[in-house]
């Protein structure tokens, strides 16, 4: 709220009005990048993401570990356990390199990322990224099986016939592996599938410091969002404890990008929290609010270790901060919508001054508890004093859509985003 009531807002969306979009297209297009014309799939992200190396001409998908109930071939839960960081890499290493019977000549890599995905990456001669995938994107469907965009492509018929193999294999693996006997005995649905989507090619495409001409780091350990900033070139900064999940460490994400910003490296520093999108996902309202309480004192803490620096080199060095997302996630969808998202963005010598340099400066640096499921809502006192100060930029005091749609900068695109901030930067 303090960064809205110093500066100005608006309503952006993501790629374009009306769109639902995924988090692979929307960051596309947040960093400058429209993905008509481009967009090949959000497999290569998740892939390169989870440190998977890609050649030209090998296919990735973006893969969840799912229950498939064998007699009837419904997939009862997409999403196997959120909560998979234990048996999801063991899993992944029992797939990797599985053999093709059918298809010698093509080799397969498997990745664990985070909670329920894994990367997996295909390589051989003449493969495609047209092709269907299978995963049927909703419980309670039958597992699709893969086939071609165009059944006259032939290069799109034989990928499709390895990668429905791929899925056959995977499956007898899983099967019968340990972890799986553990999960039937504890009562627990088994990780019998991994359901293939957004099959894509690595995307040739310039860098962003070429585009922008802006040196970018991103702290961002959410697997497809890592590999979107991979694809173009940035600086992808690993984080301990930063998971991109319900248990990351927030207070770590926001050290790691004051000290980034503050070496001097980078141009601009890009900070992706995910957990929130997830209880949109699972319709949790009591664990979405305290989500976004724990994000909201996150920037809270990133706005003092910067205003920190900014203050200890004399204004020398001085910062932009914008907040926005990449899409809608309502409770009561459970999936992403098409409504605008809020922005804000403000110098941070406006935030201290509306918020008040002694509150800036005593915002404390311990550790951020993550919520935990089951938690009541709990609405802590608000962080900033914006209500009590007069605005500096727009008339906008709050950081929400209802407040962002009467903000001097209107609705715009997200191809806009950067392009903005760098006007502003002045």
């Amino acid at each position: 709220d303090g960064l809205a009531a110093a500066g100005l807002s608006g309503l952006v969306d993501p790629v374009e009005p009306g769109l639902a979009c995924g988090s692979d297209t929307a960051h596309l297009s947040l960093l400058g990048y429209e993905p008509r014309g481009l967009y090949r799939g959000r497999g290569a992200f998740e892939a390169m993401g989870a440190g998977l190396p890609m050649a030209p001409g090998d296919i990735a998908f973006k893969s969840n570990f799912a229950t498939l109930c064998q007699e009837s071939g419904i997939v009862k839960a997409r999403r196997a356990d959120r909560n998979f960081e234990g048996p999801g890499p063991e899993l992944c290493a029992a797939l990797d390199g599985a053999t093709l019977p059918d298809f010698p000549e093509c080799s397969v890599q498997v990745r664990y990322a985070t909670e329920h995905r894994c990367g997996v990456v295909v390589s051989g001669p003449g493969l495609t990224d047209r092709i269907h995938g299978t995963d049927p994107l909703k419980d309670g469907l039958p597992l699709e099986r893969a086939r071609p965009v165009d059944p006259a492509d032939q290069a799109a018929v034989r990928t499709a016939a390895v990668v429905q193999q791929v899925s056959d294999v995977f499956q007898s693996i899983l099967r019968g592996h340990p972890v799986n006997r553990r999960r039937r005995e504890e009562g627990k649905g088994e990780a019998n599938v991994v359901l293939l989507r957004g099959c894509g090619e690595r995307l040739d495409v310039e860098s962003f410091q070429e585009r922008h001409s802006l040196a970018c780091c991103m702290v961002a350990p959410t697997k497809l969002v890592a590999g979107v900033g991979q694809t173009l070139s940035t600086d992808v900064l690993s984080v301990p404890g930063a998971s991109g999940d319900y248990h990351t460490d927030l207070r770590a994400k926001a050290e790691a990008m004051a000290a980034a910003m503050a070496s001097g490296k980078y141009d601009l520093g890009f900070l992706h929290v995910k957990a929130t999108d997830d209880a949109g996902h699972d319709g949790n309202l009591p664990m979405k609010v305290n989500l976004l309480s724990a994000a909201d004192a996150m920037v809270g803490q990133l706005l003092r270790r910067l205003w920190a620096h900014q203050r200890g080199t004399g204004g020398k060095a001085s910062f932009l901060v914008c907040c926005t997302a990449d899409h809608t996630t309502p409770v009561a969808f459970k999936d992403h919508s098409f409504e605008p998202v809020p922005f804000s963005v403000a110098r941070l010598e406006h935030v201290a001054e509306v918020l008040g340099e002694g509150h800036l400066e005593s915002i404390a640096l311990e550790p951020l508890p993550m919520p935990k499921e089951g938690d009541a809502v709990v609405r802590s006192p608000p962080v900033s004093q914006a209500a009590d100060r007069p605005g500096l930029g727009d008339n906008v005091g709050a950081f929400s859509e209802p407040a962002a749609a009467s903000g001097a900068l209107g609705r715009f695109p997200g191809t806009e985003v950067v392009p903005l901030l760098v006007r502003l930067r002045g």
